[in-house]
């Protein structure tokens, strides 16, 4: 699975633009702020429907337009797949697969698969239980179709269950809707718990085999699933809280409130772990997620690397250059230089500026 090119209009600082790419080692060089993290937003939305930074759609588009349009190629075993993506800013997205539209934004996932990993990514060790609950949510929606029904409809029952704490008052039919809402609330939860359990016992061997190999041995990873309550007690919790629950006006009780642990030789690294070993952690959360990506789809993911080797000392980049070696990678960077001291080969180099992209020749 490679993505061939991808062409954009009225995207962020692009006013158009239309890029082949090669099958393997992309490099995008430039100062900052010139449009090369763009580039990558645009590759992993046309994948992933959503921008890794959590933009909403109508600040993506170019300023002053009211739409802004995409369209990438994606080749798997020889077949090319079209998808096109129109941004609006007062509607929602519209996608198209081979010319026809999506009824779901879900429907896109399985087209391409990819990793996306930034130095905002190197803060979701000691980060608080958002950033990591955003990990498992984004990994398992590429991984299980099943996973984003049951997230959106949890989602869903506990905004209107939260409304209904808000506008609490006394009554035998107020009661009866949030019982309703709390059965809804177990149902899907539930799913989400056994989803969430079931995918960190599978990325369990391989950090730990990353991790050890990158600490030289002299460390030992755990990494453990933290649910804020067990699909066995979620109904009974949700009634002892209730009380509380109505005080506060809002839902304390979830999978919404779920945390991961990561643990090195018996050592919470999210409190106590130096900055070099929380660096670490994430980088071998990261090649992780490839590796389960790999086992669970049979396919290899695209891996989008945006200035996260200026982020890491020189024994860390080398093995990260390393280990993408069989994968497209996309990676953006303010210069060559470490590439070229570390004699990394390149396939193809790009010079952004100003929201323009040039081809160069590569120097490696």
């Amino acid at each position: 699975m490679v993505i061939k090119s991808i062409e954009l209009l009225n995207y962020r600082n692009y006013t158009q633009a239309a890029v082949e790419f090669d099958d393997h080692v992309n490099i995008f060089y430039g100062d900052n702020a010139q449009g090369k993290t763009n580039l990558l937003e645009a590759i992993y939305l046309c994948g992933s429907t959503k921008s890794h930074r959590g933009t909403k759609d109508r600040d993506i588009i170019r300023f002053g337009e009211e739409e802004a349009h995409m369209k990438m190629i994606v080749e798997k075993d020889g077949y090319k797949t079209r998808i096109d993506m129109h941004l609006k800013k007062n509607k929602s997205k519209g996608i198209a697969v081979d010319g026809l539209p999506l009824r779901r934004a879900s429907e896109l996932f399985g087209n391409a698969y990819m990793v996306f990993f930034s130095p905002e990514d190197m803060q979701i060790i000691k980060n608080g239980p958002a950033e990591r609950r955003r990990f498992i949510d984004t990994e398992l929606c590429q991984l299980k179709k099943l996973y984003i029904h049951s997230l959106v409809s949890y989602n869903k029952v506990l905004l209107n269950r939260n409304q209904m704490l808000k506008d609490y008052y006394t009554g035998r039919g107020y009661e009866e809707y949030i019982d309703i809402s709390d059965e809804q609330l177990c149902k899907y939860g539930c799913e989400l718990i056994k989803y969430r359990r079931e995918f960190i016992d599978m990325l369990r061997p391989l950090i730990q085999k990353i991790h050890s190999d990158l600490s030289g041995g002299k460390e030992h990873l755990e990494i453990l699933y933290e649910p804020d309550v067990t699909e066995e007690d979620f109904a009974e919790k949700l009634k002892k809280r209730r009380d509380r629950e109505i005080y506060q006006k809002m839902t304390l009780t979830g999978p919404h409130r779920d945390d991961i642990n990561f643990l090195i030789n018996d050592v919470d690294v999210r409190k106590y772990g130096s900055q070099g070993q929380q660096r670490t952690v994430a980088l071998s959360l990261k090649l992780a997620e490839i590796e389960i990506v790999k086992q669970v789809t049979k396919e290899i993911p695209i891996l989008l690397l945006d200035d996260v080797l200026s982020e890491l000392d020189v024994k860390r980049q080398n093995y990260l250059l390393k280990s993408i070696k069989d994968i497209q990678t996309f990676i953006t960077c303010t210069g060559l230089d470490e590439f070229i001291k570390n004699r990394f080969h390149i396939d193809r180099v790009f010079y952004v500026k100003d929201g323009e992209v040039s081809v160069s020749k590569p120097e490696v």
